[in-house]
């Protein structure tokens, strides 16, 4: 299984909310977490089903950015 990080604009309980249909599809349910507390907004996604691309092409669609973390 394959875990990749992004730094997002997702900032509140909403924002998840919106996200949630679209990650929970891509990378299945518990597969993945936004750190609201974190300054960049860190989304952790574990998946054996989506690449990096395919995740920030989802989340950019849902309205969102995402930037892959090194």
């Amino acid at each position: 299984m394959e875990t990749v990080q992004f730094k997002t604009n997702i900032k509140c309980s909403g924002c998840i909310a919106t996200v949630t249909p679209v990650l929970n599809e891509l990378a299945g349910q518990d597969n993945w977490e936004v750190d609201l507390l974190s300054p960049d907004k860190v989304l952790t996604v574990s998946t054996e089903n989506a690449n990096e691309a395919q995740i920030k092409q989802a989340i950019e669609k849902a309205g969102y950015k995402a930037e892959a973390l090194a």
